[in-house]
Parts: C-alpha cells; structure tokens; sequence
C-alpha cells in the first residue's frame, strides 16, 4: 500500500497511532481523581459527594459528567439494604410527640433523637447499639454498645451525651415507643436533666426519620460489608466508624458538605 500510494511506511504507521484527545485526556485525569476519593472513602461515597469534593479541589466539571466517568468505570458507592427486625405486637401505650417531625433547629443541643439498632457478630449473635444524635449538627453525640437490649443500654448513651454535651434545661429528647426509652429508670433520668420527652407515633418511624437516617448509613457503609467475629470486633469497629469517619470525616448534603464535627466547631466559634 506503501509502495502504491508512494508513502513512506513510518507515515503510515504514524497514522495509525490515535493521539489522546484533550477531553480525553481531562476525563482520564478526572478519573484518577474520583478512584483517590472513592477510595479513600472507603467506597461510601457516591458521584454527589465526589462532585463536590472535586469542585473543592479546583476541577470544573459537572455533576452528570462525573456520573457518567464512575458508570463507564464501574465505580458505585455501596449500598445494601439493612435488616429489619420483627415488629413489636404488644400493647402500646401513646405518649406526647413533642417534635412531631419538626427537625429545624437553629443551634446545638436544641433538640436530640436517639434509637436502637441491632449489629450481629458469629461468636456472640446480635448485639445492639444505642445512640444519640443531635439534630442540629448531625453529629453522634452518644452512644453505648452491648450484647443486651436493657434500660442500661440507652442510659449510658444518653449519660455519655449529656457529659459531654452539657445541655442546658429545656432540651427535647425524642425516641420511638420502645420499653427502654418509656421504663421508669430513663424518664427519672431526664427528669433530672430537664430535658423534655418526646415520642413518636406506634408505627411511624418517620417521626424519628433522622436516627434512623443515620443507622441505614452505618448498615450500608459499614456494617453490611463486614463479618464481625465477636462482640470485642465490633466494638472496635463501631468506635472506628462513628468517631473516626462519621463525625470527623464524612461530609453530609444536608450540611452543605461539612462534617458534623465542623457543624459544630462553627457554631462554638460563632457562639
């Protein structure tokens, strides 16, 4: 063909190179980038929060552009759908919803939401974290990790709040209708605390949307992905989860991309 078309056969070859376009070669750059945070992420991170954290880098890119480079590479956040334990069909008595889905709050420990989830390992079956969140900055202010679902379990979350938080009297405090948040030992201790009860409806989990936001997040990012040897592992990792990565690292849409504990260092500050 060469010898036809009176060509030099470098010529030919030369052509037959195809050179990197510079979209190309902007979304190979942009595709470094988003495997660094997704990995760094540990995988949780979908294409809103790695948008953001690359337009905090400098990147000019849009948010559908950074959706179709993570399809076409096959980067996902994970997500896996949490467990759900049997309902309760006892009896229950209905007691005042003071929040009644009202999450605005306008500073830090105005007003807090707390539950129960249940976290299984091999050796010692399920387990059950209980926490407390605060509505204003998102962050777990409070939590306790235990083999057994008492009334201790919820008191110790609630104490390690109140120590650490020191809230001032008037604070609302809303839970669902289990026995532990309505037995006589946990309505005393807020008595003693001021802090004003409020309970959701008999079958109504939005009225404690929020708590239950936060533990679908641990089930999909955390514990799903993991097999927890005993009670001790899961301790540990929990502890790793919550206060190294939730509270002090991971960004939230609803604080616009800050983390909990920035949330609340600014409003300290601004105090």
């Amino acid at each position: 063909m060469c010898e036809v078309l009176d060509m030099p056969r470098s010529t030919y070859y030369q052509s037959l190179i195809k050179t990197e376009s510079a979209r190309d070669r902007e979304n190979r750059l942009l595709l470094e980038q988003i495997q660094l945070i997704h990995i760094k992420s540990k995988g949780r991170y979908g294409a809103p929060k790695i948008h953001f954290l690359l337009l905090k880098a400098g990147f000019s890119v849009s948010l559908k552009r950074v959706q179709r480079i993570m399809r076409k590479a096959g980067i996902y956040s994970i997500t896996i759908k949490k467990f759900r334990p049997q309902t309760n069909r006892k009896p229950i008595e209905a007691r005042e919803n003071v929040l009644q889905q009202d999450f605005s709050t306008s500073k830090l420990n105005e007003k807090w939401v707390a539950d129960i989830t249940y976290i299984h390992t091999l050796r010692d079956g399920w387990c059950y974290l209980a926490t407390v969140l605060d509505l204003y900055s998102k962050k777990i202010i409070g939590y306790s990790f235990s083999r057994s679902m008492t009334t201790e379990l919820v008191l110790h979350a609630l104490n390690n709040a109140v120590s650490i938080q020191q809230p001032t009297p008037g604070l609302i405090l809303h839970t669902d209708l289990g026995s532990q948040y309505t037995s006589e030992g946990f309505s005393q201790a807020l008595k003693e605390q001021k802090i004003i009860p409020s309970f959701s409806r008999k079958g109504c989990p939005y009225d404690n949307a929020c708590i239950e936001s936060f533990h679908s997040i641990l089930k999909k990012e955390e514990v799903h992905h993991v097999t927890y040897l005993n009670f001790e592992s899961a301790n540990a990792a929990l502890f790793q989860f919550i206060e190294g990565w939730y509270n002090r690292r991971r960004i939230h849409g609803q604080l616009n991309f800050h983390t909990p504990q920035e949330v609340e260092n600014q409003f300290h500050q601004s105090a």
